[in-house]
C-alpha cells in the first residue's frame, strides 16, 4: 500500500468516527510526547512495562528520526489531535519487524489500534516484511485482544509476566473477511445520521417557490417526517411554513443531517459551518462545483467526520415507518416498500421511483449519489444488507470508485437479496485505443460484464428491463432452471412467446406423452399440448387454472409463461381467463408470469390469492428476459463460491525484482525484451516454446541448428522495442528448413527493417494444435482483467473472447474455458480429441496470479497459445510494464 507512504487517507473507526491515517515523522515529536504525557500511569506501564519518563521521550525521538530503512510509523489523528500511533522496526535478515501501538486514553475501544495495525501491515507487506513480533504484559488484555481479532495468524509464547506474539502478515480469506466485517459495521454506524436522522436542517431553501432547496423543504415537511425539521436563512423569518434560523450555529439543536442547496461557491463555507457545529452528515444537491470547490467541500467533511451524499444529486429518502424522510425534489413522494435504490443520475432515479411505486414494490431507501464524492454504491449495499427492510437492491452506477471492493460486497449481498443494475455505456465509443490484442479485446462492456457476472449482479440493458426483472424477482420464486412451459389461448401468440424464450437463452422442452395426455384431458377439443400448449379460444377459466396448476406441480418445466389474448369467445361467455392466474390457492413452487398483449403498461403486478402477485407483461420478450435473469440468478446461487487455488513454484519475489529493475532503467515503462519476458513468465511457470536470441546472421544459423524439431524446421521473428503485431508487419518467417533459408530470412528482415531491428527470435516450428489467446490488461478502474479466447492472426477480427477480473477462482477459470464460441474445440468435437484442459486451467490461474502480484503489469499478450491433447505451450508473448504503486483494494479507507 505504497500510496499511504505518499498521502494521508481517511478511514472509519468502529463507532463511525472519521480519522486521518498518515506517516508520522520529525514534525510529530511534540504530538507524540503529548500523547504519552496525557496517558494514565497504568496505561504508560502497559505500553512501556515501566513508568520511566525516559521511555516516552525515547519513543518521541524515535518517531522524530523520520523515515529510514526498515522503520515505519503511522499516526491516527482526529481534528488535528494525535489519537494513536503504530510503529514497526525491521529485524535485519529475518523478514520480521517488531511493532508497538499506543492509543490516547479517551480513544480506547473505538478501533484505533486495529485500524492502525491494518494499515501498518499493508505498508509492511509492500516493504517485504512477512511477520510482526510484539511483546506485551500478560495483563494487557486489550492489546492481546487486538492482535487476536485482526484475522491474521497469531502465535503466543508466555515468558513470566510477558507474552511474545508473532503475527503472520499473509492476507488470506480469513483476514479479508475480518477486515470486511469491521468495515461494514463502521460504515453502517456512520450512515445512521445520514439515512435515519433525528433532526434535519435545510440550508438554502430560499424565498423563491421554484427553488430546489424550497422543494426539498416542502417534501420533508409534507412527507410525514418523524424528526425535527429546521431551515436556515439569513433574513427570512420562515420558509414554506417552517421557522427559519439565521445560521446553523443559531439552531436550538445540532442537526444530524444538513441539506445544502446553496450556490456552488458557498457550499464549502456552509459545510465548514456545519462541521464546526457538530453536524454528522451532509446532503449536497448543489451542482456546478469546480475542482477547488469540490476539494474544499471534501476537506471540510473529512476534517469534521461528516458523511456526504452528492453533490449534484436529486436527494435521498427513507420510507421506514419511524423515519418517513423525503429529502428529494422529486414531484411525488417515494412509495414505501422493500427496494433499496441508489443512482447517479437524477432522471434515472425519478424513473425508478415512479416505476416501483406503480408496481407497488416501493422503496425502503433511495439515494441519488450524484457526483459521488463520498457515499457510494458499496456503502448502500452494506446498508440494505443490514437495514431489516430491504429485499431488493437496484443500482445505476456510471462509475466505480473501488470495483474490487464493490465486487466483494456485491457478491456477499447478492447471496441474501437480488442486486440489479442497468449496464450503462455499452457503446463502441467507450472502446479505448489498443496497443495489443489483449487491450483490443478488453472493452469497457466486457470489463463491467465480468464484474457483474462474478459478483452475481443481474445486469439489464434498460430501465424498463430492470423493472421487468424486479417485478418477477419480487413476486415469484426463482426457477430451478431454464426450461419454460408456454401456455396460450391463441396458437400464434404461443409461438411468439416460445420464440422470445429461446431468444433469451431459455429452453422450451417437449412434454412426455403421459403429461400431454393429462393436459389434453383438461382442455376442449382441438387443443395441443406438446409445448407450447394451445388451450384454444374455447378454454374456460377453470380448465386453464387446472392446466397451469398441473404444469406447476409436475416439474416438467422450471417456469410457466401464460400468454392470453382477448377473444370474442371469452367475452361472450363472461370468462375471465386472467383470474385463472391469480386465484390459484396453492403456493407456487415455480415462477408463473403472464403475457397480456392488450395491457397498457409494460409490466404490472396483478393481485393474486393469499396476498400474492403475478407479473403481467405486455410483450413476451420482456417476460422472457425477466425469466432468463431469474434463471441466471438461481444458477449463480446454486454454485459454490469458488476458491483461488494455491500455486506451486511461483517466484513472486524474483518477479517483483525483475519488474523493479526494468522500471528503474525505463522510468516511463515499456515493452519488455524477449529475455526479460521469458524470465518473468518463468517466475510463474507459464509454459513457453524453446527459443534463442540472435543478433546477427551467424547466431541465427547456430540457434536454428540447435532448436530444430523432428521435422527440422524453425521460425524466425524480428524484434525491436514496441513491435507488437508482428504478422501485420510481416516480421515473421515460417517453415525455415535449412541454413541457407535461415540466412535468407535474416537478410530479408534486415533489408526491410534496418536499424530498427535489434535482433531476432528463433524457435522450432510448433506442432499442430488449437490456436488460442490469453492475456491480462490492467484496467485503470477495475484492476487486472484476464482475457481468453480464440487466438492466431484472426483474434481481433473474430472477437471470440471472454474475460474475468483477477484474482480468478477455480470457477472463474471454468467459466473462461466455457464462454467463448470456440470452446467446443477445447472439449473435443467431430472426432477430434480434447485439448489438455488441466494445462489450460493452470495457464489461466498463473496469469491471474501474475496480474494480482504485479500492478505494474499493464498488458500481457500470449498469442498464440497452442493447445493439444498432450499439452499447452505459448508461442509468442508480449509484456508491457508501467510505473504503478501497489494498491490494496480491500484496505479500509474512505474515497
Amino acid at each position: 500500500m505504497t500510496g499511504l507512504q505518499e498521502a494521508p487517507v481517511h478511514a472509519l473507526l468502529s463507532d463511525g468516527t472519521t480519522v486521518r491515517i498518515r506517516k508520522a515523522g520529525p514534525a510529530d515529536r511534540e504530538r507524540v510526547q503529548r500523547l504519552y504525557d496525557e496517558m494514565s500511569p497504568q496505561n504508560l506501564r502497559l505500553r512501556f512495562f515501566a513508568l520511566s519518563p525516559s521511555s516516552a521521550r525515547q519513543a518521541a525521538e524515535r518517531v522524530a528520526g523520520g523515515e529510514r530503512p526498515g522503520y515505519r510509523a503511522l499516526a491516527a489523528e482526529c481534528g488535528g489531535r494525535l489519537v494513536g500511533l503504530a510503529e514497526y522496526e525491521g529485524l535485519p535478515g529475518t523478514g520480521t519487524a517488531e511493532i508497538s501501538v499506543a492509543v490516547a486514553d479517551d480513544w480506547h475501544h473505538r478501533g484505533v489500534a486495529t485500524l492502525l495495525l491494518e494499515h501498518l501491515a499493508d505498508a509492511a507487506r509492500t516493504a517485504g516484511v512477512t511477520a510482526f513480533s510484539a511483546d506485551a504484559l500478560a495483563e494487557n488484555h486489550d492489546v492481546l485482544k487486538v492482535f487476536h481479532d485482526l484475522g491474521l495468524r497469531v502465535t503466543r509464547r508466555f515468558d513470566g509476566p510477558e507474552v511474545h506474539c508473532a503475527v503472520e502478515l499473509t492476507e488470506d480469506e480469513t483476514y479479508l473477511r475480518a477486515v470486511e466485517a469491521r468495515g461494514r459495521a463502521a460504515d453502517i454506524i456512520s450512515l445512521q445520521p445520514l439515512l435515519r436522522p433525528r433532526t434535519v436542517a435545510v440550508v438554502g431553501a430560499g424565498r423563491r417557490p421554484g427553488s430546489v432547496g424550497r422543494a426539498i423543504l416542502r417534501n420533508i415537511r409534507n412527507g410525514s417526517y418523524t424528526g425535527r425539521l429546521f431551515t436556515v436563512h439569513p433574513e427570512a423569518p420562515a420558509i414554506a411554513g417552517v421557522h427559519a434560523w439565521r445560521s446553523i450555529a443559531d439552531l436550538p439543536q445540532v442537526p444530524d443531517l444538513a441539506v445544502i442547496a446553496v450556490p456552488a461557491g458557498s457550499v464549502a463555507a456552509v459545510a465548514e459551518e456545519c462541521g464546526n457545529a457538530g453536524v454528522r452528515a451532509l446532503l449536497v444537491v448543489s451542482a456546478g462545483l469546480d475542482t477547488h470547490q469540490g476539494r474544499a467541500l471534501m476537506d471540510a467533511c473529512r476534517l469534521h467526520g461528516m458523511r456526504l451524499v452528492g453533490p449534484n444529486c436529486l436527494g435521498l429518502a427513507n420510507t421506514e415507518e419511524d423515519v418517513h424522510l423525503d429529502a428529494t425534489f422529486a414531484a411525488r413522494h417515494p412509495g414505501p416498500g422493500t427496494a433499496g435504490v441508489a443512482v447517479q443520475s437524477g432522471g434515472v432515479g425519478i424513473a425508478l421511483l415512479d416505476g416501483l411505486a406503480r408496481l407497488g414494490i416501493g422503496v425502503s431507501t433511495f439515494v441519488s449519489l450524484g457526483d459521488k464524492y463520498d457515499v457510494s454504491g458499496n456503502d448502500m449495499l452494506q446498508w440494505w444488507e443490514s437495514d431489516g427492510h430491504s429485499d431488493l437492491a437496484l443500482l445505476h452506477l456510471e462509475s466505480f470508485g473501488n470495483p474490487r471492493a464493490f465486487s466483494r460486497t456485491a457478491r456477499r449481498v447478492a447471496r441474501v437479496m437480488p442486486v440489479l443494475t442497468v449496464d450503462a455505456g455499452r457503446s463502441e465509443a467507450g472502446r479505448r485505443a489498443a496497443a495489443s490484442h489483449t487491450a483490443a479485446a478488453a472493452t469497457p462492456t466486457m470489463t463491467r460484464q465480468a464484474l457483474f457476472t462474478q459478483a452475481g449482479i443481474t445486469a439489464t440493458r434498460t430501465i424498463g428491463e430492470l423493472l421487468d426483472t424486479a417485478a418477477l424477482l419480487h413476486s415469484q420464486p426463482l426457477p430451478g432452471g431454464t426450461k419454460v412451459a408456454v401456455v396460450s389461448n391463441a396458437g400464434g401468440a404461443g409461438v411468439l412467446a416460445a420464440d422470445a424464450c429461446v431468444d433469451a437463452g431459455l429452453v422450451i422442452p417437449p412434454f412426455a406423452a403421459d403429461l400431454v395426455d393429462e393436459i389434453l384431458a383438461l382442455l376442449p377439443g382441438g387443443a395441443t399440448a406438446t409445448n407450447p400448449v394451445d388451450v384454444t379460444a374455447a378454454v374456460d377459466e377453470e380448465s386453464l387454472r387446472c392446466v397451469i396448476d398441473l404444469l406447476v406441480r409436475h416439474g416438467a418445466a422450471d417456469s410457466v409463461l401464460v400468454s392470453l389474448v382477448p377473444t370474442a369467445v371469452a367475452t361472450a361467455t363472461g370468462e375471465n381467463l386472467v383470474r385463472a392466474l391469480t386465484s390459484a390457492p396453492n403456493p407456487l413452487t415455480c415462477p408463473v408470469a403472464a403475457v397480456l398483449p392488450g395491457q397498457a403498461a409494460r409490466v404490472e403486478l396483478l393481485p393474486a390469492f393469499g396476498g400474492r402477485t403475478v407479473p403481467a407483461y405486455s410483450d413476451a420478450e420482456d417476460a422472457a428476459r425477466a425469466l432468463a435473469h431469474a434463471a441466471a440468478r438461481e444458477n449463480w446461487l446454486a454454485r459454490p463460491q469458488g476458491v483461488v487455488p494455491e500455486l506451486p513454484d511461483v517466484e513472486t519475489v524474483r518477479a517483483k525484482a525483475l519488474v523493479s529493475t526494468y522500471l528503474d532503467a525505463h522510468t516511463e515503462g515499456g515493452w519488455l525484451d524477449p529475455r526479460t519476458t521469458a524470465a518473468l513468465m518463468g517466475c510463474y511457470g507459464i509454459p513457453q516454446i524453446s527459443w534463442a536470441w540472435a543478433r546477427d546472421e551467424g547466431e541465427a544459423v547456430t540457434a536454428a541448428e540447435r532448436l530444430r524439431g523432428p521435422d527440422g524446421r524453425v521460425v524466425m521473428k524480428a524484434y525491436w522495442p514496441g513491435l507488437v503485431h508482428k504478422s501485420e508487419q510481416h516480421a515473421v518467417h515460417l517453415d525455415l528448413q535449412n541454413a541457407p533459408q535461415v540466412r535468407a530470412a535474416y537478410r530479408d528482415l534486415v533489408t526491410r527493417f534496418g536499424d530498427r531491428m535489434t535482433g531476432v527470435v528463433v524457435q522450432p516450428l510448433a506442432e499442430r494444435g488449437t490456436e488460442l489467446f490469453a492475456g491480462v490488461v490492467q484496467d485503470e478502474v477495475f484492476g487486472p482483467l484476464v482475457v481468453f479466447g480464440l487466438g492466431g492472426t484472426a483474434t481481433e477480427l473474430l472477437a471470440d473472447h471472454a474475460a474475468r477480473l483477477a484474482p480468478l477462482t477455480d470457477l472463474d477459470v471454468h467459466d473462461l474455458l466455457n464462454s467463448p464460441r470456440c470452446s467446443p474445440l477445447l472439449f473435443g468435437c467431430s472426432g477430434s480429441p480434447a485439448v489438455d484442459l488441466d494445462g489450460l486451467e493452470q495457464l489461466l490461474q498463473r496469469l491471474s496470479r501474475m496480474a494480482a502480484d504485479l500492478p505494474q503489469l499493464a498488458e500481457t499478450d500470449l498469442n498464440p497459445v497452442l493447445a493439444g491433447p498432450h499439452g499447452v505451450i505459448t508461442l509468442d508473448t508480449r509484456v508491457r510494464l508501467v510505473p504503478r504503486r501497489p494498491y490494496d483494494p480491500y484496505l479500509r479507507r474512505l474515497r
